[in-house]
């Protein structure tokens, strides 16, 4: 049944927006949702955090004219209930049937599908070098990107294309120029926004070292070289390579305070090395990753930040709201940083989670070898980023 097939309640049902939860959760308001996809779904991707109670009572046992005392057994109803789906229909035909039993409830607007349009721009406070510096963050995904705004000029790095307007509005919003939209390597959990940004007149750069993975579009873009500085008014941006998640995987030190690691590094755990070469190709670049991690980024100063392109639930944001944290803190908490290259390399093949939905077609479409229009694009990264080496943190407890 499709969604758009639902009833409409006789009762009259409110809908809560996809901001206006996410504001009640970051207050650390206690909020109960009841998601009604199907349980597949549910486990594969859901809305959590330390004061959520989620359930999952599928749209299907509403169906009924009278529901099951089975079903509403498993739903409180001293409290009030966020009912969500994936767009918004099954939802509010779910709430209407339970508010009809006398249970306090409302409905997210839009369903997960609203959810993953929250973006939001964090400022780095703890970033010293010359501007300012902010962190974009999409918790639908966990994906995470850069803006660096400096005297008129402002530069990108790994922008989504869903969001591609969202940047022209924030650079005309802090009265400046976008001049550069930087990738780290070809993502395979979204649809990168380079190219998009490069036809609006952006300066798009990608990594040199990616291209020999069949980019199609390479001599449209400016072609990033190891060593090779950016410059965004007196900020600098030095391409650091550091191979291992893929065999382009780039980094960008932003005027010697943050390490933008791409999908190297994050703050939780290191990359999953087996998105290009599969599992046959997996054990040698784990091998890579360690050496870059040791040879490129444990090198630098304890206090350089760390900035990577994605965060799991297991993640712990720093005072400032960013998931950033310094290369001391992180080679203090997580133990693979300390291992020797044979133990970090069992260690990182002997966990990995599931790999991204759809993230051949995602790598397809980021090489230039498909074309996807603005919906199937969005479609196609729904659902989490599953980037990392492993589903548990490796820093600390």
């Amino acid at each position: 049944m499709d969604e758009m097939d639902f009833p409409t309640s006789d009762v009259k049902i409110e809908s809560v927006t996809p901001t206006e939860l996410k504001a009640r959760i970051d207050a650390g308001e206690d909020v109960a949702l009841l998601d009604s996809r199907m349980g597949s779904d549910y486990e594969e991707w859901r809305i959590d955090g330390p004061t959520v109670e989620s359930i999952n009572v599928p749209y299907f046992e509403f169906l009924d004219e009278e529901i099951d005392d089975d079903v509403l057994v498993r739903i409180p109803d001293d409290t009030e209930i966020t009912v969500l789906c994936a767009k918004g229909g099954a939802s509010e035909f779910v709430a209407g049937s339970l508010k009809e039993c006398g249970y306090d409830v409302h409905h997210l607007e839009d369903g997960m599908n609203g959810w993953a349009r929250i973006y939001e721009a964090v400022e780095v406070e703890r970033y010293d070098g010359a501007g300012t510096l902010y962190q974009y963050q999409r918790p639908s995904s966990g994906c995470l990107g850069y803006l660096v705004v400096d005297d008129g000029e402002a530069a990108v790095i790994d922008p989504l294309r869903t969001f591609t307007e969202r940047y022209f509005e924030d650079a005309e919003e802090r009265g400046v120029d976008l001049k550069y939209a930087i990738d780290t390597h070809i993502h395979a959990d979204h649809i990168s926004g380079v190219r998009n940004l490069a036809a609006e007149g952006v300066d798009g750069v990608i990594p040199d070292a990616a291209v020999e993975r069949g980019v199609t579009y390479a001599d449209e873009l400016t072609l990033a070289s190891d060593g090779e500085v950016l410059q965004v008014g007196d900020v600098s941006i030095e391409t650091v390579s550091t191979p291992g998640h893929t065999s382009g995987m780039t980094s960008y030190l932003v005027d010697g305070s943050l390490l933008a690691t791409g999908d190297g590094l994050f703050v939780e755990s290191v990359a999953r090395p087996d998105l290009e070469g599969g599992d046959d190709g997996a054990p040698d670049a784990a091998s890579h990753l360690y050496g870059s991690l040791q040879d490129r980024v444990l090198s630098l100063p304890d206090e350089t930040l760390v900035g990577g392109a994605h965060f799991s639930d297991a993640a712990e944001p720093a005072d400032d709201g960013t998931y950033t944290a310094s290369i001391g803190q992180l080679r203090d908490e997580m133990a693979p940083l300390t291992m020797d290259e044979d133990e970090f390399v069992d260690v990182i093949l002997s966990d990995m989670p599931p790999r991204p939905a759809n993230y051949e077609d995602i790598i397809a479409t980021n090489l230039g070898r498909k074309e996807v229009d603005d919906g199937d694009a969005f479609e196609l990264e729904l659902g989490p980023n599953n980037c990392a080496a492993s589903q548990e943190s490796l820093a600390g407890d």
